[in-house]
């Protein structure tokens, strides 16, 4: 059984308040029968996130997901071979209110079930690993059955080199959606089963294509290879595509309502939502380094990701180009019961959406409006949507782990660490209004005690 509470907030130098709570609780097990080469493997869960950001002189916004799972799962074993299959349900509850960079709107609050089965084979013939499987999705509350065939395979050429891959068609009823107005983004809202989706949309080769339902779908395809230089040294390099052919999102083109009158206007500029589509390609390089004593794992990832929305293609705010990541450990003293370790992580900057400038935004109410003596308020001009882009991102982490066994099942470990330990000066909050950047934690130090019994 496990459960979790957390509730935080942080102030942003009087222009934000952002506060969010996350709460859940679930259980899980797994029956061996005696005499019967099977495993039962279940679980029941439930868990519930809000977040809310108030901006001066902005409208509130708001969001939140919570909901249940329950699952049972069975596992056959035939020698090498295996038979899994299950059946899951998931219910959820999404809330979600914002106000669009252009006035407008958008609010959504809906309730949702999905029904799933699975069943995978795992089929091991010779130096060649074969899982070929098949994912039955329904969504009740859009009344669609999504077919979701994968496969995923590892041939072993050698004791010390392996080729894998898997390719398979994946979707889900749940949006993101953020905010083009944040230079950097703190708010994320979530929306299920969304309504108003756009009926059609023009894709990449300018074809009108006809919204078959509302579900967001990819396909993915992966390659890798597995290379074991010494015993201590290995390499794993993995290249990646993922075609996303129908993507739901939030329209910040809206700027109609949704009404018989504006029944003529194009959905582009009138839903909620509309239909996207996209890519999402790179390549993970991996080295790791092993002794009874030290570790040392490094990746490099270089990844691009774009997005089109009808009218653009633009770079989504997770496009992140370079990243990189070091993480190493080293064991020290009496039964190694000493342990350093540090991470370094570093990542080019991500897209913003940059200012253009300011205007004075008059309110028109009715024909006695006189604009010539009204105040406005001071609206935003935006430059194009994620033209711009961030600082780099790095920062090392350091710690140090004294274990204390106290008897074979009884253990305490003491940690002190540092977080940032360089003090870099990466961004987190920018005002556009006031031109005023916040920066993340400083040099943080931490300590933390862990008793296991």
């Amino acid at each position: 059984m496990f459960g979790f509470n957390f509730s935080d907030q942080v102030n942003y130098q009087f222009s934000s308040d952002l506060e969010w709570n996350n709460f859940g609780m679930g259980a899980n097990f797994v029956l061996v029968p005696a005499k019967n080469p099977v495993l039962v493997e279940g679980l029941i869960s439930y868990s519930k996130y809000d977040i809310t950001l108030n901006e001066e002189g902005v409208s509130e916004r708001s969001s939140g997901i919570n909901g249940f799972d329950l699952g049972l799962n069975f596992k056959y074993f035939s020698g090498d071979n295996e038979i899994k299959y299950g059946v899951q349900i998931t219910g959820l509850n999404t809330t979600y209110n914002v106000t669009s960079i252009l006035g407008s709107n958008i609010s959504n609050q809906d309730n949702s079930t999905q029904l799933s089965g699975f069943l995978l084979y795992k089929l091991v013939t010779g130096n060649l690993v074969l899982e070929p499987s098949v994912r039955l999705q329904y969504y009740a509350s859009l009344s669609e059955l999504s077919i979701e065939p994968r496969l995923g395979a590892k041939y072993n050429i050698s004791d010390k080199v392996r080729l894998k891959g898997a390719v398979g068609k994946y979707s889900q009823n749940l949006v993101a959606g953020n905010s083009d107005r944040d230079v950097v983004n703190l708010f994320y809202g979530y929306i299920s089963s969304p309504q108003g989706v756009a009926s059609s949309y023009t894709n990449e080769e300018g074809e009108r294509i006809e919204t078959k339902n509302d579900l967001q779908i990819a396909k993915h395809a992966i390659f890798g290879v597995e290379y074991d230089l010494t015993n201590r040294i290995s390499i794993n390099v993995e290249a990646y595509y993922k075609r996303f052919s129908q993507l739901a999102n939030i329209n910040r083109n809206k700027i109609f309502d949704d009404t018989p009158e504006n029944a003529n206007r194009p959905d582009q500029f009138k839903k909620n939502y509309v239909i996207e589509t996209g890519n999402a390609k790179g390549v993970d390089f991996v080295l790791k380094y092993t002794t009874k004593r030290f570790y040392l794992w490094t990746v490099y990832s270089l990844g691009k990701v774009d997005r089109w929305d009808g009218l653009i293609t633009y770079a989504p705010i997770f496009d992140r180009r370079h990243n990189v990541n070091v993480v190493s450990t080293y064991k020290f003293g009496k039964n190694n019961s000493w342990e350093a370790s540090l991470r370094w992580n570093l990542g080019s900057g991500l897209p913003f959406t940059k200012t253009k400038g300011f205007y004075e935004q008059t309110q028109i109410n009715g024909l006695d409006s006189d604009p010539s003596v009204s105040n406005g308020q001071l609206g935003v001009l935006y430059s194009n949507l994620n033209g711009g882009r961030l600082p780099y991102y790095h920062r090392l982490d350091l710690s140090i782990t004294k274990n204390i066994v106290f008897t074979n099942k009884t253990e305490l470990s003491l940690n002190l660490g540092v977080t940032n330990a360089y003090d870099r000066r990466n961004i987190f909050y920018y005002d556009r209004i006031k031109n005023e950047r916040v920066d993340q934690l400083p040099i943080l130090p931490n300590f933390g005690v862990n008793y296991s019994f």
